[in-house]
């Protein structure tokens, strides 16, 4: 489902790169990226976007301070478009608690769901960083799959000081 109001959002810069930011008109956070608008329209799909650093300015400076170590939780209402199962999955990935990182299979057993499942819900997850999916690695602690690259995936395990896992 397309939401019919725009989302408000915001592009800036961090210590791992261009970052950009989405938050809808209650100023929960839809999306985010690392990238610019274009690569955070890839993450929230059809929806319009209209530049206001005013409104994403609370998430702006939680993703900024983030990355650069000074904290270590979000207090952001999050607010992610998704199925049923994926918004579950994304829920789960929220209480993997910041330094340690959880297989897929550990995520499926937990919702009574399959390890593939629970992967393409993961890379569809439209909230990077606040929505931990980095901290889902392979049973075999590889990194697996990262939608902004492998490189960027294990930065931000070394960040929470869980990384550097196996390649």
């Amino acid at each position: 489902m397309i939401p019919s109001h725009p989302n408000y959002f915001s592009v800036f810069s961090t210590p791992l790169g261009v970052f950009s930011v989405a938050v809808d008109a209650n100023g929960s956070l839809t999306a985010a990226a690392f990238g610019n608008q274009r690569a955070l329209q890839r993450r929230i799909g059809a929806v319009m976007l209209i530049k206001d650093p005013a409104r994403t300015a609370t998430a702006r400076r939680q993703v900024q301070a983030w990355l650069k170590g000074a904290r270590r939780a979000f207090t952001l209402s999050v607010s992610p478009l998704g199925s049923s199962f994926q918004r579950r999955v994304w829920s789960a990935l929220r209480k993997i608690p910041y330094g340690e990182t959880r297989s897929y299979g550990q995520i499926a057993r937990a919702l009574g769901s399959s390890a593939r499942a629970v992967g393409r819900a993961n890379a569809t997850n439209p909230v990077c960083v606040v929505v931990p999916c980095h901290r889902v690695i392979g049973a075999d602690g590889k990194l697996t799959g990262y939608a902004f690259g492998e490189a960027k995936k294990r930065s931000l395990l070394i960040l929470e000081g869980s990384g550097p896992t196996r390649s």
